[in-house]
């Protein structure tokens, strides 16, 4: 029987004094779940056209894009981000108010953006709720594994004060980890005693098989693991079950656009859809993942690529919730490979070539040249010489000649400034 331990009243009291947007806005949030979803739609359909009237009038990119009579609403890529970032913030902003953020950068391509105290609190609020929809309660335990330095720094999202005291909350900087580090963190969630771990996949799973292989007990009171940030596999999921002891949860979004979709106990993904509104497009013949902000007027991200699959699923939940369903696809700001012929392979190719290779804990496919391509593997046993064969045969077969695979093993796989894993890399 799980023994969850009761946040302190009195405590939560002085969190709620201290954030009163954000439990105003949260509060509005839960009630949002009650709503049909057909009353959620129309709300959306709503709050999408009137988000575009206010661009079209008061944001310079948008009055520019819509001043030939442009009819349809155009894709919203990266690169017009970094190049129109002060066209992108609407007119009249107060500039004692506006913040510029920043994207990790895991594609290599690091990113900025407008912010205010609203959007980090409506962010936070959100969070809040995703977190509720595995029995978590605000004021109970709560600790993240995050690998982006700017975020654990003081004043960052994550950065340790007096506030995170009051909320239940600690974090742990990850952007690199050894056995010695593991370890701590091991004996930190004892001693703890958080109810929910968050943070990324690549980390989470890390000290999961720490765990397993050290045969350390985790607390009783976990309940939950929230995943977020890189893309989740299922070997990762079952590790950290297995670890853990608890339900291992999915979550999605950007820093841009934050809370697009959050899983609950049945295993499904749902899309906050009174926060966004998401679309699944074929673009370069995948499903490609475009994503509107609801809420953000201070930087309307109106139909914005990004840069993810997935695509968006019918049919209801058994838990109730009105939010519609998605599932996300294996590639998350990942690169396609190319080939010689001129044809691009999707990087999900890449990432199931591996499937069943049970010895491997990471792996990174990296493309130097046309004609080549790295394979960096962290493997307790190396590969044998028969699945490098016939490695070598399903990637000449994909790329319509002989390419040199390398096969690199390693005690560490390097990780991007964000401190993500990628697990396709392909030519700059």
């Amino acid at each position: 029987m799980r023994v969850v331990p009761q946040h302190s009243s009195w405590l939560n009291w002085l969190h709620r004094r201290r954030y009163p947007l954000r439990y105003a806005q949260l509060t509005q949030l839960l009630r949002n779940q009650a709503l049909s979803r057909e009353q959620i739609r129309q709300q959306q359909q709503a709050d999408f056209a009137d988000i575009v009237e206010f661009a079209k009038a008061r944001v310079p990119y948008y009055v520019e894009r819509f001043s030939g009579g442009l009819q349809t609403l155009p894709l919203l890529e990266k690169d017009a981000v970094r190049e129109r970032l002060d066209d992108l913030l609407a007119l009249g902003a107060d500039p004692a108010q506006v913040k510029l953020g920043h994207t990790g950068g895991s594609t290599g391509k690091p990113l900025a953006f407008w912010y205010d105290e609203a959007k980090h609190e409506l962010m936070r609020a959100g969070m809040m709720r995703g977190f509720m929809m595995s029995g978590w309660r605000p004021g109970q335990k709560v600790l993240n594994f995050w690998g982006a330095r700017q975020d654990v720094a003081a004043g960052g999202v994550f950065g340790s004060n007096w506030s995170d005291w009051i909320a239940g909350e600690r974090t742990i900087g990850a952007s690199e980890f050894s056995a010695a580090k593991l370890a701590a963190w091991a004996r930190f969630v004892q001693r703890y005693k958080p109810v929910l771990l968050y943070g990324y996949a690549s980390v989470l799973s890390e000290l999961a098989r720490f765990v397993i292989d050290a045969r350390i007990a985790m607390p009783p009171s976990l309940i939950g693991v929230y995943s977020t940030a890189e893309v989740l596999t299922e070997a990762q999921r079952e590790v950290m079950q297995q670890a853990f002891g608890c339900k291992v949860f999915n979550q999605y979004g950007c820093r841009e656009v934050p809370n697009i979709a959050w899983e609950c106990r049945h295993g499904n993904m749902h899309v906050f859809a009174d926060l966004v509104y998401l679309e699944s497009i074929q673009k370069e013949g995948e499903d490609a993942l475009i994503v509107t902000s609801l809420t953000n007027r201070l930087m309307p991200f109106i139909r914005y690529n990004l840069g993810d699959s997935g695509r968006l699923l019918d049919g209801e939940c058994a838990c109730g919730s009105p939010f519609p369903l998605m599932e996300m696809g294996m590639c998350r700001q990942n690169d396609l490979i190319r080939t010689r012929l001129g044809a691009s392979i999707h990087p999900g190719f890449f990432n199931h070539l591996l499937d069943g290779q049970s010895q491997i804990r990471q792996f990174q496919w990296r493309q130097v040249d046309l004609d080549h391509i790295t394979l960096n593997l962290v493997a307790s046993t190396p590969l044998s010489v028969d699945t490098v064969a016939e490695l070598n045969e399903k990637i000449h077969a994909a790329m319509g000649g002989a390419v040199s695979l390398e096969v690199n093993y390693l005690a560490e796989i390097p990780r991007t400034a964000a401190g993500k894993h990628r697990f396709v890399i392909g030519m700059k």
